[in-house]
């Protein structure tokens, strides 16, 4: 807990007006709870023992001036505390959001994607929790609870004594509680990432699910998770419902005394029975704040947890570091000097090493798992060489910033990413819309037959992943992105293969006239695709073991010859 709140209390530094306020209605509503209490003296004393008409006609006045601050307080303290803790959690969402996206791609190949949304959304709510409730609930409940406690003390020294014992005492079995819910809500919040990991898989594999009438097995496997989130929900439940008997049991005690007693000094004359009841009454309400207290306790063991594992994800740090120096200048060559690349401790890519120079195609080709996705991804610098250099223009490209790098290289996958977005804002994916730029790039990959006919043609609104595009629709699209950027480095794995023989040729028609432009990578899956580079590399195992144009490769190349007749 203290860990907790020495994290999060800093960010209230940031909002000293909205604090400012709250401390004000938080001081307003201890105020009048201790007024309200204090009312009760005169009330008994003046109007009904002494029968003072005149506070009689003063009492409805003093309480509605009382109640009125109690409720202003609350009102403005609500307010300001509620505003503060959602803008600390919308910032503290933004920034874990961001740390992600600057993770390493290993990050996200280890860590299933469900795990990263159950952290990034029920971690998160969990935390808020503590910022936009707790926290000010707790500050409010301590102001409320030395108001009071000043009180009692003023009112009856004596009878305070035996109260203020006798509470501490329930810190013990509260502690014991504490653990207990800490542990039960780390298991709820793994068992609700792993829930949350099922129904990620369920909704990305659903066609998977629906062809092999599986729905059955998967409901059974969901079950299976949900039942454990469940089971620790309820045990925190069980573990917090304890709080309130406990505390229960140990104010009765407490509040039997002080009654026995306060009675014998009534009775003896030593104190009026205006303000017995006026202490008694501050003694109720000084019970409520302290029972609400402990129960924020309970809360902040859920969010302790939670935050741990947030802090998991903040922590690391990615190994792939941007250089210091812009890529500004147009590139004219990249260089491989004895690459190597391993996956932890399996090798990906042993020494590899070639040339290529601004104009130059070259196409990868072999089995699966030969390494050509591997090359592609340490071009991309999703990852570094365990060995070896890779240069650009002559220089280490981990000397140059990631942003500058990528700015110069467009990368089209396989597996197409579609936004929930416009045409336009698709093709100009994180770059300002130039529309006449998104037809030209739209034109070159033959998109614009389609798009002409959507909707709203280039501000046509795709739906997630592109649902409402065919396979060739969509690698038209990302095509289009890529040209959009005018990129020095084009990388196309296997991009073209959800087209028709006729708009593939059309396409490699367009990169044919671009290809002076830029250095071109293409992994293949078509012959076609590849008959024309300049240099096809020939993988196999992780090495290059042939390297030269198709026709040459068919001749001298074993390797080739077989893939040839595959492609």
């Amino acid at each position: 807990m203290k860990e907790l709140l020495k994290q999060y209390l800093p960010y209230l530094s940031g909002y000293k007006r909205e604090f400012f306020f709250a401390i004000l209605g938080m001081i307003a509503v201890a105020v009048g709870t201790a007024g309200t209490a204090q009312l009760i003296k005169p009330v008994l004393d003046d109007v009904f023992i002494n029968k003072d008409t005149y506070m009689l006609a003063l009492m409805p006045f003093l309480l509605f001036g009382v109640f009125t601050l109690k409720g202003v307080g609350s009102y403005i303290q609500t307010y300001y505390t509620s505003y503060i803790g959602q803008d600390v959690v919308r910032k503290l969402r933004d920034n874990l959001v961001s740390h992600l996206t600057h993770l390493d791609m290993s990050f996200f190949k280890q860590i299933h994607s469900g795990e990263i949304l159950s952290r990034t959304t029920n971690d998160i709510s969990r935390i808020q929790a503590v910022v936009a409730n707790i926290i000010p609930d707790l500050i409010r409940e301590i102001l409320t609870i030395i108001a009071l406690t000043g009180y009692v003390i003023y009112e009856s020294p004596k009878l305070a004594l035996y109260f203020l014992i006798i509470m501490p005492l329930a810190i013990f079995p509260l502690s014991k509680l504490a653990k207990k819910m800490r542990r039960y809500s780390k298991s709820s919040q793994e068992s609700t990432a792993d829930m949350t990991s099922r129904l990620g898989e369920i909704l990305s594999n659903i066609e998977v699910i629906k062809s092999n009438s599986t729905q059955k097995y998967e409901q059974k496997r969901f079950e299976a998770q949900n039942q454990n989130v469940f089971k620790y929900i309820m045990k925190q439940i069980k573990t917090n419902a304890l709080t309130s008997p406990v505390m229960e049991i140990l104010g009765s005690v407490a509040i039997g005394i002080v009654i026995f007693i306060g009675g014998t000094e009534v009775i003896e004359g030593r104190m009026s029975v205006g303000s017995f009841f006026a202490f008694a009454a501050a003694l109720f309400m000084l019970y409520d704040p302290i029972k609400r207290l402990s129960k924020l306790y309970n809360r902040a063991q859920d969010a302790i947890t939670a935050n741990i594992r947030m802090n998991e994800l903040l922590d690391t740090q990615p190994t792939i570091t941007s250089g210091q120096t812009i890529l500004t200048d147009t590139v004219q060559n990249i260089s491989l000097k004895d690459v190597s690349l391993n996956y932890d401790n399996t090798p990906a890519l042993k020494h590899i090493s070639f040339d290529v120079q601004r104009g130059e195609s070259i196409a990868l080709v072999g089995d699966s798992g030969a390494g050509k996705s591997s090359l592609v991804n340490l071009l991309v610098r999703f990852y570094d060489p365990s060995s070896g250099n890779i240069l650009i223009n002559t220089r280490d490209y981990r000397d140059f910033t990631l942003e500058s790098l990528h700015h110069k290289i467009a990368y089209v996958t396989q597996r197409i990413y579609i936004f929930n977005d416009s045409v336009a804002a698709n093709v100009a994916y994180g770059e300002e819309i130039d529309e006449q730029r998104v037809v030209e790039a739209l034109d070159k990959a033959f998109a614009m037959e389609f798009v002409d006919k959507l909707e709203s043609g280039i501000h046509t609104q795709l739906s997630e992943g592109g649902g409402n595009l065919s396979g060739g629709q969509r690698q038209r699209i990302a095509l289009a992105r890529a040209l959009y950027k005018n990129p020095d480095i084009l990388i196309l794995d296997e991009a073209t293969s959800a087209l028709d023989n006729k708009s593939e040729a059309l396409i490699q028609q367009a990169l044919t006239k671009l290809k002076p432009e830029m250095i071109t990578f293409t992994v293949a899956h078509r012959l076609s695709t590849v008959e024309d580079a300049d240099k096809i590399l020939v993988f196999e195992n992780g090495k290059i073991i042939c390297s030269d144009t198709h026709d040459n490769l068919l001749n001298n190349c074993q390797v080739y010859q077989r893939l040839a007749s595959k492609l």
